[in-house]
């Protein structure tokens, strides 16, 4: 008899409001949940009025819980690269603060060595004229967003 075991890791992304970003997350094959939420900051249990005061450090991001026997952190991060633009700081589009901060939080060493490594590809590469400014930093405590932030795209119709 063959067990296949089911793994599930943890990856947390900031890159701008957290709607879009846990939208296109939740569509990733091989993301198993996902949750919006505050990190990088020193205020325990904020709220979302609180942290858009700009006062709080947190990063406004989403907590993705995947499978790596379906999708690997470097394909992970191939989708954060892609969609947001991580040379403008503390902004993306017309959202500005920063709580809006390109960042990855990671969760082990291997994570760390992942995305540095892939920053660094991504530097050399030419696809951005500016310096990458995107935060990489261990992943702190994650405070969930309040329910009514939680799978908003999919709440309010937008596709």
């Amino acid at each position: 008899m063959v067990y296949l075991i089911s793994l599930v890791m943890r990856a947390t992304f900031g890159a701008g409001c957290f709607w879009h970003v846990e939208d296109l997350f939740s569509k990733t094959k091989g993301v198993k949940s996902t949750k919006v939420g505050y990190t990088g900051g020193h205020l325990p249990n904020p709220t979302y009025e609180e942290v858009c005061t700009d006062r709080t450090g947190h990063a406004e991001a989403v907590e993705v819980e995947y499978d790596p026997n379906e999708i690997s952190y470097d394909e992970l991060l191939d989708v954060f690269w892609n969609n947001h633009d991580p040379t403008t700081l503390n902004r993306q589009g017309p959202d500005v603060g920063i709580q809006y901060r390109s960042s990855v939080f990671f969760h082990d060493e291997s994570q760390k060595e992942t995305v540095l490594k892939s920053k660094e590809k991504l530097e050399t590469s030419g696809k951005f004229s500016k310096k990458i400014v995107t935060e990489i930093s261990p992943a702190p405590k994650f405070f969930e967003a309040e329910e009514y932030h939680q799978k908003y795209f999919q709440k309010h119709g937008f596709k």
